[in-house]
């Protein structure tokens, strides 16, 4: 394997450190572009991905939190911090039963790092292992850094590679996932797993999740103050050369705003009240038989498609993580919700009343919500 890569492809560097992680916590595979201007306005953004301009080729503003928002991921993260927990290490667990020792941690950047660090944390607690954990660019339309895979397999020839996220929407991360270890296989003689270890996974399209319950991963909340001060990745000709990483910048000057820290000890502080329930749960999923990747989700989205006239799929973001995000970055149209009641979406509602984004019950969804952006062209809008 080391050979294949090393004679037909020249080294990749060492990578720069950047993140406000604890030192062993997390390696970003990244190239840091802090001193480039990337970041446009929502309205403008949203307009220029509508348009055809690829969302890596730039970036949101990244907003210094306001007290509301971070009153609402304090609030989320003190209800839900147990829940959390208890999914990180149901997630560990298989993975070690999986994977083995010899487990290599691989998080997307960015929602997936926070749960990388937590994943590395549990397995040495409680395995004694001390995994090495990167954190890679995966990027929708582009595919996954292959530069960054051939950085791990170099240092880590004998290692396992698995792929982590936060959580999944309709799947879309995770069929980039699928075609781009195809590919690098194809390339380079190189078989990975395109197994994708989340924490929850509504939509039923990963093998490996925490719980398929569709809740508010506090996370979602925030944009870089909770992973580790670094920005969505970019993947832009002009910027990223053949044998580069692809990039993302380090905002520094929002340290005092930093919540990364915090928000991975809070949920590590409640591993050893969730373990034993944990692993019994891990035990009964392992020991299933069958596919426990339906898609199931993707039906959904299909129907919300037709019946509200939505041309793009890529307008739709199912699942409260994803419904968060669209309320915090993106253009919302509405919000669909599959019960008003639902204890589930006391952060959403709240978010929509604030931006004045209408919310409409749509019963039997998978998901809890799902938000949608506002079509700029067509009648939709």
């Amino acid at each position: 394997m080391k050979q294949l890569l090393s004679v037909h492809e020249g080294q990749v560097a060492d990578p720069s450190p950047i993140g406000s992680y604890k030192p062993g916590d997390v390696v970003f595979l990244l190239k840091d572009l802090s001193g480039v201007e990337l970041e446009r306005g929502t309205e403008d953004r949203e307009e220029a991905i509508q348009s055809g301009t690829h969302y890596s080729e730039m970036l949101p503003i990244e907003y210094r939190p306001s007290d509301d928002y971070i009153g609402l991921y304090r609030q989320t993260l003190l209800a839900t911090a147990g829940k959390v927990a208890e999914a990180v290490a149901v997630v560990a667990e298989q993975i070690v039963a999986k994977r083995g020792a010899g487990v290599v941690l691989a998080s997307l950047a960015r929602a997936g790092t926070p749960i990388g660090v937590l994943i590395k944390r549990y397995l040495h607690t409680y395995h004694g292992l001390d995994v090495p954990h990167y954190s890679i660019s995966i990027i929708r339309g582009k595919g996954i850094d292959e530069n960054a895979l051939k950085y791990m397999l170099r240092r880590h020839p004998e290692g396992n590679i698995q792929f982590v996220d936060g959580w999944t929407g309709k799947g879309a991360i995770r069929k980039v996932l699928i075609e781009a270890c195809g590919s690098f296989h194809d390339r380079y003689g190189v078989r990975l797993s395109d197994d994708l270890a989340v924490l929850a996974d509504p939509g039923c399209c990963s093998a490996t999740f925490g719980t398929r319950e569709d809740f508010l991963i506090p996370s979602a909340c925030l944009n870089s103050t909770v992973s580790g001060l670094v920005s969505r990745t970019v993947l832009r000709g002009d910027l990223i050369g053949p044998e580069d990483y692809h990039g993302a910048k380090y905002y520094r000057e929002l340290e005092e705003d930093d919540l990364s820290n915090e928000y991975v000890d809070t949920i590590e502080a409640q591993f050893e009240a969730v373990r034993e329930a944990a692993r019994e749960k891990a035990g009964r999923l392992l020991a299933e038989t069958g596919d426990p990747v339906t898609w199931q989700g993707e039906r959904d989205i299909r129907a919300i498609q037709r019946d509200y006239g939505i041309d793009d799929v890529n307008l739709v973001k199912p699942g409260v993580g994803e419904t968060t995000r669209v309320l915090l970055r993106r253009v919302p149209w509405k919000i669909l919700v599959d019960d008003a009641a639902n204890p589930n979406l006391a952060p959403i509602l709240l978010l929509a009343a604030d931006r004045g984004v209408p919310v409409e019950e749509y019963p039997e969804l998978t998901y809890s919500c799902c938000g949608i952006i506002r079509p700029l062209k067509g009648d939709s809008a």
